[in-house]
């Protein structure tokens, strides 16, 4: 088990100077946000992947997942959603997520991270969402087969895949060993899940680990290791006694006025509780 850092704390940086920062923290592995003002695959030129490639080389630095979820560049982290109703405003979530592949396989990375569906759409029934989002995986598992990277799909608060159970339903759906988790700590504990319990339930699924703390009232609030109110050794020793080798990454994105200490904070936690 490795320990990342997410780069969507770093919104105030350049792309080498967020590197730069994770990298002096203390961390193995980086999570690349795939989305302006970084490297956003729809218009990436080979000098941005240049430069990525040599501040990653430079610092030692792996990739530890690409995120493919966060996306501002069009509107706003939900939208467009792989459920919107309107097809032309969907097919730009699903267009974006085909580049977000592509980019993952030119930079050597064998995973992004997407959105779990979306918001569900005002007068839209559940099944007609998951339908719809089920119809975007296969889409995708098609693309990620041909160039080796896998899709996690993210389980979050107040979109469509929220739990354990949703996420364990729509994978079901989809004939794709390329289409897995993102197993987000804090999303599984804000909708009153025990993250430590779920980690053997979802291992067979799981490429990839986030990690934030979480507050007492489970409100969706990503928080510094150590400053809310999940037992994070729990899950860590579940994690550590599943096999995994993997990388865990701290994504604490609300902390952007103060990212580099922040990634040094959780980081002295991490090494504090020995698992660092």
């Amino acid at each position: 088990m490795q320990f990342g850092f997410s780069m969507n704390a770093f919104r105030e940086y350049s792309t080498v100077e967020a590197i730069d920062a994770v990298a002096d923290a203390g961390y193995d592995g980086i999570e690349l946000l795939f989305d302006q003002p970084f490297l956003y695959p729809p218009a990436a030129t080979d000098e941005e992947y240049d430069e990525v490639r040599a501040a990653l080389e430079r610092t030692g630095l792996d990739i530890s997942n690409c995120n493919a979820f966060m996306l501002t560049a069009i509107e706003d982290f939900h939208h467009p959603s792989f459920i919107e109703v309107d097809e032309d405003y969907r097919r730009r979530r699903v267009e974006y997520t085909l580049d977000s592949l592509d980019a993952a396989a030119e930079l050597g990375c064998d995973h992004i991270s997407i959105e779990p569906g979306g918001p569900l759409p005002d007068g839209k029934s559940r099944e007609w969402a998951m339908e719809t989002f089920v119809s975007g995986l296969e889409e995708l598992a098609v693309k990620a087969e041909n160039v080796g990277v896998d899709v996690l799909v993210e389980p979050e608060p107040d979109l469509l895949i929220e739990t354990s159970m949703q996420f364990l339903d729509v994978i079901e759906r989809v004939d794709s060993d390329r289409i897995a988790c993102n197993f987000d700590a804090g999303h599984l504990y804000c909708v009153g899940e025990d993250p430590a319990e779920l980690v053997e339930t979802l291992s067979p699924y799981t490429k990839h680990y986030h990690l934030e703390d979480i507050p007492e009232s489970r409100e969706h609030d990503h928080t510094q290791l150590g400053d809310g109110a999940m037992n994070i050794d729990a899950f860590l020793e579940a994690v550590e006694d599943s096999g995994y080798d993997g990388y865990v990454t701290v994504e604490l994105y609300p902390y952007q006025e103060t990212a580099a200490e922040t990634a040094r904070g959780a980081m002295d936690y991490l090494r504090d509780r020995g698992w660092a």
